[in-house]
């Protein structure tokens, strides 16, 4: 599948592409996923809905790599030595406003991904899986330097406490995830958790 997107894509320039994917997220921004059209993609960025057809297949394709496509660094290549220094360079990848902002864009699309199993498969796909192969990398290296015990049980969890912060905070405290917010969380609850 991978390697389909990278054929598709290959005919438009990396600055077309981001250009691409910032309209994308605009216009989702602005009127939602459901209300999100490839008609408006194309009109907002001058390009034809047959092109962007061509390039990402579908609507929740566009949607998923425009997503998966501003993390300005992938979690993979994070590697200080020590495991809360990952946790905290991941969390530096976005300020607060970035944050506030991918956080507004999650809450947007969390009917729309229970709602069409497309969106939620490519979601899944194109976004999920290879984040979470990611934090995965990180957790291993971390029990290989010895910092985790390898049958620590709250292993398993550390995507769904990363994840649940991120959401909690506005539903709990009404106001958005932040750095330091997550980063406090991440000292003090994930860090113990995993005996760190």
């Amino acid at each position: 599948m991978a390697e389909v997107a990278t054929t598709r894509r290959s005919r438009i320039t990396p600055e077309r592409e981001a250009e691409l994917y910032t309209a994308v997220l605009d216009i989702l921004r602005e009127v939602g996923y459901d209300a999100l059209t490839m008609d408006a993609v194309a009109t907002r960025t001058r390009s034809s809905k047959a092109t962007l057809y061509r390039q990402w297949g579908s609507k929740p394709q566009l949607v998923v790599m425009a997503l998966r496509c501003q993390k300005p660094l992938r979690i993979a290549e994070v590697d200080t030595g020590s495991l809360r220094g990952d946790f905290h360079v991941i969390l530096n990848r976005e300020d607060d406003c970035q944050m506030e902002q991918s956080s507004a864009l999650m809450r947007g699309l969390a009917m729309a991904v229970h709602s069409d199993p497309e969106l939620l498969r490519a979601f899944r796909e194109l976004l999920v899986e290879p984040e979470l192969a990611e934090l995965d990398r990180i957790v291993r290296r971390a029990v290989e330097r010895g910092e985790i015990r390898a049958d620590n049980p709250a292993l398993g969890f550390v995507p769904h406490m990363l994840i649940g912060a991120f959401v909690a905070r506005e539903l709990v405290d009404e106001r958005p995830p932040t750095q330091a917010f997550l980063m406090t969380y991440v000292d003090s609850v994930i860090l113990p958790a995993l005996g760190v």
